[in-house]
């Protein structure tokens, strides 16, 4: 595989995957106007190759295609050239739309997350089967992939995975906030609730999520109470709804 990624769009995501890959792949880097670029490779901390997008020949190509998705049409129309291959990280974008405006050989649909920066995205795929092993290896370097059946399988994990670092940080904060409220000072709060992700975020590889809650949870005791107040509070519910909602806007998007 040719080790030289192009990427067009340099937004935060794109930043996040380069800064995944930027050890392993020679990056260059597509876009609107030369003072955004130039901060994109000041935040990547390499020299990169930095093109404007007007004119760009993406021909023979691995393209990794991060603009917003309202964009495909107007992108398609300032650059040029048959890509080898294009992975789109678009959220609610179809294979069938970039195929239709970006004409490339191939296409596969990636949804990471912003943990790609520090090479823990967990990036699900779908697309043209022939590009799967070459697309696991390449969003491999930013953390675990997951090929899925369906272009509908993927919308649902954008809603997961791709989202779910929003979700999990409005936790993070919520508890955080509860032990403030408690008393606990603000800085001992944040680093208590920073080790309990850190070490969750290991014991949930290998044990299913019941097992965990049943495992901390004895009768009548601390933990028992205030799951009780998250039932109250339905959670469960809201997170469940929030999975759904998600979907919903990225089959909107599409």
């Amino acid at each position: 595989m040719d080790r030289l990624v192009t990427f067009i769009g340099n937004g935060n995501m794109a930043l996040s995957i380069a800064q995944g890959l930027k050890n392993q792949y020679k990056i260059e880097v597509v876009g609107r106007n030369a003072d955004k670029l130039n901060k994109f490779e000041e935040a990547l901390g390499i020299k990169i190759d930095k093109h404007t997008m007007d004119g760009f020949d993406m021909s023979n190509k691995t393209i990794i295609f991060c603009v917003k998705p309202a964009n495909v049409e107007s992108v398609a129309e300032r650059i040029k050239g048959t890509a080898r291959v294009v992975f789109s990280v678009l959220a609610g974008t179809t294979v069938k739309k970039l195929r239709d405006n970006l004409k490339p050989e191939g296409v596969v649909r990636c949804m990471p997350n912003l943990a790609a920066s520090v090479g823990e995205s967990m990036t699900t795929l779908t697309g043209d089967e022939l590009y799967k092993e070459e697309a696991e290896e390449l969003l491999g370097a930013i953390g675990p992939t997951r090929w899925l059946a369906s272009e509908k399988e993927l919308n649902i994990a954008t809603g997961l995975a791709g989202s779910g670092p929003a979700y999990l940080a409005l936790i993070a904060e919520a508890l955080a906030d509860g032990a403030v409220k408690q008393g606990l000072k603000r800085d001992d709060a944040m680093a208590i609730m920073r080790g309990l992700f850190g070490g969750f975020g290991k014991l949930i590889q290998d044990i299913h999520p019941a097992l965990l809650k049943d495992g901390v949870m004895s009768p009548g005791g601390t933990t028992a109470a205030g799951y009780g107040a998250l039932e109250d509070g339905n959670v469960r519910s809201a997170c469940i709804d929030a999975i759904d909602k998600a979907y919903k806007k990225a089959i909107e998007l599409s």
